[in-house]
């Protein structure tokens, strides 16, 4: 039993080393966000990252929202981010910075943190569950957000 844990912390361990490349896909909304100004959401985003360090990911990722009032519209966003996997199971913290823009009459830029879960299904293969909170400059109470995303990564 001991030995079984010791090889998957050591498989998990040798995704998070140095020179890993990430691509990943997450779906977020589905009415699990919130914010004050949305009444439904639905996210498609990508992400890209390189392991600089071990357990240290540099991301960048692009996404668009699609919402369901006349207040906003659909929007485009692009950032610029990092990762830190906490423990060698998967466990990670991220921060970000996020530039917001919908229908040529709101832009934002977005700081945010999350924390998720790297499940592996397979050698490299995850399914990513995490908790996100972006904080908007523009208008707190109304654009700031908290929500939750899962997704599909590849780590290569």
């Amino acid at each position: 039993m001991m030995l079984v844990a010791l090889s998957t912390a050591f498989v998990c361990h040798a995704q998070f080393e140095q020179g890993k490349k990430f691509i990943g896909a997450s779906v977020t909304g589905l009415n699990l966000s919130y914010s004050g100004s949305e009444k439904s959401n639905l996210g498609f985003d990508t992400r890209v990252g390189y392991a600089v360090e071990d357990n240290w990911m540099l991301m960048a990722q692009g996404s668009v929202n699609l919402y369901g009032n006349d207040d906003i519209s659909d929007c485009l966003m692009i950032g610029a981010g990092c990762r830190y996997y906490i423990v060698q199971n998967g466990l990670y913290l991220g921060a970000n910075v996020k530039l917001l823009h919908t229908n040529h009459n709101y832009n934002d830029l977005m700081p945010g943190f999350e924390i998720g879960y790297a499940y592996f299904i397979g050698k490299s293969v995850t399914i990513e569950p995490a908790l996100y909170y972006d904080q908007s400059f523009k208008k707190h109470s109304d654009y700031s957000k908290i929500g939750f995303r899962i997704g599909l990564g590849l780590y290569l």
